[in-house]
């Protein structure tokens, strides 16, 4: 083999998909290639010539256009380009031209198509279209990750333990003790549904000895004076994953299994420990035994460590910032028991909420704190006002020492603005609907994110309620929504010109939130707003939207998966960051990403850049979504 021929094969080797193909077929591939140089500014292809060859670049950069002269994409060394015409009518569909001195390796069309036809991951790698290579990236890591393919009902070992609401607490501890079971469930009979019993409650060891004997409560104590009321359960076909988050959520150890409202069995913590990404389900209760912000603050490093074990283990970003979530849920919990066993008890009832990355469940290990207080309407700022601001510095401060940085932008419950009570929210919400302004319209798209941690989470459902309710079909409402969703663009300029810049402490770096995960969030935000959806999570939200079929065929996949490419970006560099003992942020330097990554980065950034100019045509002021 001649010179030429191994210094092309060494290229092919090192670059998909042809990293994909056994080396004799390598081989011939190297002895088939005509190279061909191109200046910069000169015309490759032209739309509707023959196409002859595949195309791949070797050198330099091309640009590849549209028919109607919009740029369509940039490539540089390992990209390639021609596969739709070859595939299709034989016609060159999107021309090109050298964006600056380029080399290039042209395979020829027959050649091409053998490759395809007989090598199977080889024609998987070959984009046929933009989002091809990106769902092969996401699938890969949904597919090697059990959390999100094991079903809960995999887990039930066994058929569900119960007891009629009308047996006393001796009946229960008999029953368990001839079953060997360490929890059971307690049905309601409905007189007018004989047939479905109601699960009213659920038992558990720790629930004999903490109710029963440590009080020294007869033996003949009815079950419903000691069983666990308004249970949280899971659905039989819910994902293993699912099940950890409700634990997470909740705090809880035991969760009933059902299956078509019936009880199935109940799965346990030592029955998910095996499927959960490392510790986080025991960082959650060890946060629950702290007994000071002191002892608190002290579980950084161990949230630090699970998130980096989480991105080691190749969980998805969607996990990943569901269980970060859960985990700074539970810190305000925490630290709400305790300004409350400081301060002592409200004066009136109140609602704690947690308000942006946090409430959808996307939170990642650089994040600061948003959230409010939603006051009962009894409220009195000259009575009340006081308890609730010390309530919110306590709160504040200990997420401070905890690693949530305060808001720069003053969104915190310590702030009098965000301390209301429900009727001013509700008030409040229906004027930045019906009337927004510039400023109304940056809350929403904080505020609006909201679910409710500590006190009366009814009252942060009804908020999300009137949302939905009053911003479907607003068109106004929507188009100015989608507006101010457009701020933020990503950076599309591949690859020598990524648009990068300098955030302070680096230069040509991207903010990969602001620039990425940000906007995508915020367009997504809309379109669930356009259909009333209930969901928080984005991911959830796209579900939502996929089945409300209010996108172009297959957008809502593609919106998915460039979420779930770009937030495991951020989350590799943080835990890389925590890794090299540096502190995380969010700027990533794309000369330091993989070939691989800087493709599937490019290709998620440009479904973003269409998604955004479809929120524009869809959402204009009176037109109907």
């Amino acid at each position: 083999m001649q010179i030429e021929q191994l210094e092309i094969l060494d290229f092919l080797r090192a670059h998909p998909p042809f990293d994909e193909l056994p080396d004799e077929v390598l081989q011939r591939v190297a002895a088939a290639i005509d190279v061909r140089y191109y200046k910069a500014g000169e015309a490759i292809v032209e739309f509707g010539q023959v196409a002859e060859s595949w195309h791949v670049v070797r050198s330099g950069a091309v640009e590849v256009f549209r028919r109607n002269g919009t740029l369509y994409n940039r490539l540089t060394a390992g990209g390639y380009f021609g596969e739709f015409g070859l595939l299709r009518n034989g016609r060159v569909r999107f021309p090109v031209t050298a964006l600056e001195d380029t080399l290039l390796y042209l395979i020829p069309r027959e050649l091409f198509a053998e490759l395809f036809d007989q090598h199977e991951r080889f024609a998987d790698l070959v984009e046929v279209e933009d989002r091809t290579r990106l769902r092969q990236v996401v699938s890969k890591r949904e597919e090697s990750n059990d959390l999100l393919s094991a079903t809960i009902d995999t887990l039930v070992g066994r058929s569900a333990v119960t007891l009629s609401s009308t047996a006393s607490a001796r009946e229960v501890a008999q029953r368990m003790s001839e079953e060997g079971v360490s929890s059971l469930l307690i049905l309601e009979h409905n007189p007018e549904v004989p047939d479905l019993p109601q699960l009213a409650g659920i038992v558990t060891d720790r629930d004999l000895r903490t109710r029963l004997v440590a009080p020294g409560l007869p033996y003949d104590t009815p079950v419903t004076e000691i069983m666990s009321a308004g249970v949280v359960s899971v659905n039989h076909n819910q994902l293993v994953f699912e099940a950890m988050l409700a634990m997470l959520r909740h705090n809880v150890h035991h969760l009933p299994v059902l299956r078509n409202q019936r009880p199935l069995g109940v799965i346990a913590l030592s029955d998910i420990i095996r499927y959960e990404s490392r510790s986080s389900l025991f960082l959650v209760g060890s946060i629950f035994r702290q007994h000071s912000v002191d002892e608190l603050a002290a579980l950084v490093p161990e949230v630090r460590a699970c998130f980096a074990r989480m991105v080691a283990e190749d969980a998805s970003a969607n996990m990943i910032g569901s269980a970060m979530a859960a985990i700074g849920r539970s810190f305000k919990q925490r630290l709400l028991e305790l300004a409350e066993a400081e301060l002592g008890a409200p004066p009136v009832p109140y609602c704690f909420l947690a308000l942006g990355s946090m409430a959808r469940q996307e939170q990642m290990i650089v994040t600061d704190q948003d959230n409010a207080l939603v006051l009962d309407d009894r409220f009195d700022p000259v009575q009340h006002d006081a308890y609730f601001r010390a309530l919110a510095a306590f709160v504040s401060d200990g997420l401070a020492r905890c690693g949530y940085s305060y808001c720069s932008g003053g969104v915190m419950a310590t702030n009098e603005r965000w301390r209301q009570p429900l009727k001013v929210w509700e008030r409040t919400f229906t004027d930045w609907i019906e009337r927004p302004t510039p400023e109304s319209l940056l809350n929403a798209g904080i505020f609006f994110d909201l679910d409710g941690v500590w006190g009366r989470l009814e009252w942060a459902t009804r908020l999300r309620e009137l949302i939905a309710r009053k911003a479907k079909g607003n068109s106004r409402f929507l188009a100015c929504m989608a507006r101010n969703a457009l701020q933020r663009t990503p950076p599309l300029g591949f690859f020598k010109d990524f648009v990068v810049e300098s955030d302070g402490r680096h230069s040509r770096v991207i903010n990969i939130k602001r620039r990425g995960t940000a906007p995508l969030a915020d367009l997504t935000r809309v379109h669930a707003l356009a259909i009333g959806s209930m969901a928080l999570n984005s991911f959830e939200r796209l579900k939502d939207v996929i089945d409300a079929a209010i996108l172009p065929l297959g957008r809502g996949q593609d919106l998915y998966d460039a979420l779930e490419f770009i937030a495991m970006v951020r989350a590799r560099h943080q835990a890389e960051s925590l890794a090299a003992g540096e502190e995380p942020d969010n700027s990533i330097d794309p000369e330091k990403l993989s070939e691989f990554e800087r493709k599937s980065l490019r290709d998620a950034f440009l479904i973003l850049g269409n998604a955004q100019k479809f929120l524009k045509y869809r959402y204009q002021p009176g037109r109907a979504n």
